[in-house]
């Protein structure tokens, strides 16, 4: 081949590059406006929204769910929504959420989520996979919804935690309440006029009954019961 020759190739596979970069360029641009337009649509909507990567941390909250929490969003992202999460039902609802994004599995689940005055809400939790324009997977993006005032018309006790809960004594249904409420058995005791000891005793005597050896288990049983709202 010619050496001339051996150069206007070379000039047309540099051309063919620059072209081909150019159009990559685009695309990326175009992909990203696109993006951007669709988490500005997402920042408005009135569900609480969430996106997350493929690494399984978070990394979009939109503004009403900023303003359920009434947090900074750089204080939810990555894991740092999950402190949020009432400390009985964390262990679940992380739980769920990694295996659904382990087995890449649309998932919806009911927890606590603590609003912004400190109070907590009861949440839908629902998430589907994400797939990117190649269809390799990118994480997952779902909703929450508040469903306090749903889950309190729909509560019905819990008949066998009743039969528990009212074989207990006045006192340790008392006892019960007040630590189930969130009180510490010495503010239990004070409240209730009795020393610390005998507060403590009557939730021995409470664990005991009911079957249990922690303090959450006795509070689900308190909730289950209709003697505390969850």
């Amino acid at each position: 081949m010619a050496p001339g020759h051996q150069i206007d190739e070379v000039a047309v596979l540099r051309l063919q590059l620059t072209e081909l970069e150019a159009e990559v360029q685009y695309l990326r641009r175009s992909q990203s406006s696109s993006e951007q337009r669709f988490l500005e649509l997402l920042e408005t909507a009135p569900v609480m929204v969430w996106i997350s990567g493929s690494d399984a941390m978070y990394t979009f909250f939109n503004r009403t769910w900023l303003d359920y929490r009434n947090r900074k969003l750089n204080e939810e992202l990555g894991n740092g929504w999950a402190d949020g999460i009432h400390p009985d039902d964390r262990d679940l609802c992380l739980e769920t959420y990694l295996k659904a994004f382990s087995a890449r599995q649309s998932f919806r689940l009911e927890f606590r989520l603590q609003r912004g005055n400190g109070e907590y809400g009861w949440i839908e939790f629902s998430g589907v996979p994400r797939m990117d324009e190649q269809g390799r997977f990118s994480g997952f993006m779902g909703t929450a919804v508040d469903i306090t005032g749903r889950r309190r018309q729909m509560f019905t006790p819990d008949e066998e935690s009743v039969r528990l809960v009212f074989a207990l004594t006045e006192r340790e249904r008392q006892v019960l309440v007040l630590i189930a409420g969130g009180r510490s058995t010495k503010e239990a005791a004070a409240q209730l006029g009795i020393s610390y000891k005998t507060a403590d005793s009557h939730r021995s005597r409470i664990l005991e009954k009911l079957g249990v050896h922690e303090t959450a288990s006795m509070v689900r049983y308190a909730i289950r019961a209709g003697l505390i709202e969850a």
